[in-house]
């Protein structure tokens, strides 16, 4: 089969990688790719959001099959465009999308369901969610912007200044775009995070292994929030009791409540979990795999990651079994110096052999290229450096290993992913 990935980041890189022990995939295109993808796939220079330029290209390669990767194309509508040009695709329409498109019809939705979640509102100027924040004079206090930021679009403010800042940042200097004409005021949850992948043909949904992401740029949580700088699997706090807990309260009633709003979802649902001592949680949904946590969970698939895909798309995935390696992963992020704020990209990567990687561990490339025989940084994050292990420990020692032995100028990366979870 030829199959075509959307998308050109350490998620795309860690898909196309686990398409490749498929013995029914012939030839992988990843557009736009990145250097490191070019290994792996052969990468074609069209944009991800670029709906009319991918669908063409996805005719003219007689493409079999296609998996639309990031939030963007998902959320505009690439998964309708591919379906109607007669093109089979992993991942949500657009109608359904929606459920990571809008922060306010998330909320809504579970607050309509019954589903557990922070306390909020939803605000479309500034002025009125300032005084609200102000009357509430509860800290920290969570503002998030209504559409995408790439993951960077929550503010935890941990006073009334900051707080006051972060909504006037969103809603009137436009930081975020659009995305921020309206914003959610939700509540302070604490308690172990957990990120949970999940397989949905909008009949059944079948959760990958739990994993923990690591959202700020640095070490003991500090700094500013980033698309992730680094992930373990499993996640030691997602218990047997917390997995059959959530499918009752969280993970059935979504997907019925998508079905019950017309939206049926069929791709990935990304449930974005706290376990408070109140019980667990949903922080946020994504509507597809995410980044980094694919890049810890599917190297522990064992099942062939195409033929889920594939079941997904025909709504049989109660058909197939899907298991799991019960090894643990540890995925270390190398980012750029500034990184998620201003930094140079250019710098030349040593330590990786000709396709880019190394036998310490497995190398997914976020932000590179390949240039004259080098790779150079591209990004803010830089690679995802994946490794294995009998024990989490274990893995983190191998990842870590990896990491000291690549090399590039003002590289910056946490020394403490996977520390809570020992």
């Amino acid at each position: 089969m030829n199959i075509l990935v959307v998308g050109g980041g350490g998620r795309e890189h860690a898909i196309i990688k686990k398409l490749k022990e498929s013995n029914r995939v012939e030839k992988i295109y990843a557009a736009p790719g990145n250097g490191g993808i070019c290994a792996d796939a052969i990468c074609v220079n069209i944009k991800a959001s670029d709906i009319f330029m991918m669908v063409e290209f996805a005719k003219s390669k007689a493409i079999d099959f296609c998996v639309v990767a990031p939030d963007d194309p998902l959320v505009l509508g690439m998964v309708d465009a591919m379906n109607a040009a007669g093109i089979k695709t992993f991942g949500p329409n657009k109608a359904a999308a929606v459920l990571e498109g809008s922060k306010v019809f998330s909320k809504d939705l579970m607050k309509k369901y019954n589903i557990p979640t922070a306390g909020y509102e939803v605000f479309s100027n500034a002025e009125d969610a300032i005084a609200f924040v102000k009357n509430q004079n509860s800290y920290p206090t969570v503002i998030k912007a209504d559409g995408l930021a790439l993951g960077k679009g929550v503010i935890i403010a941990e006073d009334f200044e900051a707080a006051k800042d972060g909504i006037t940042s969103i809603m009137e200097d436009k930081i975020f775009g659009a995305s921020g004409n309206n914003i959610v005021i939700e509540e302070f949850l604490t308690g172990p995070e957990v990120s949970v992948l999940s397989f949905c043909d909008s009949h059944t949904i079948v959760p990958m292994v739990s994993a923990m992401d690591h959202k700020r740029a640095l070490e003991d949580d500090k700094g500013l929030n980033t698309g992730g700088m680094g992930t373990i699997a499993p996640n030691p706090f997602f218990t047997k009791e917390i997995y059959d807990e959530c499918m009752e309260t969280i993970f059935k009633p979504t997907m019925e409540a998508m079905n019950a709003e017309g939206r049926p979802f069929n791709g990935c649902i990304f449930f974005g979990l706290m376990i408070t001592p109140n019980g667990t949680k949903v922080i946020e949904y994504n509507c597809r795999l995410g980044d980094p946590e694919t890049q810890v969970v599917l190297p522990l698939l064992k099942t062939d990651l195409l033929q889920i895909f594939e079941a997904c798309y025909e709504e049989k995935l109660n058909q197939i079994e899907i298991e799991f390696d019960d090894k643990s992963a540890a995925c270390v992020i190398m980012a750029s110096g500034g990184y998620p704020q201003s930094y140079e990209n250019g710098k030349v990567i040593e330590g990786l052999d000709k396709n880019g990687q190394t036998n310490l561990a497995t190398i997914y490339h976020s932000g590179t290229r390949h240039d004259d025989d080098e790779f150079l940084t591209a990004g803010g994050r830089v690679l995802g450096v994946t490794a294995l292990g009998d024990s989490l420990s274990n893995a983190l020692d191998n990842a870590y290993k990896a990491v000291e032995s690549i090399h590039f100028e003002d590289a910056h990366y946490r020394v403490d992913i996977g520390k809570k979870a020992l």
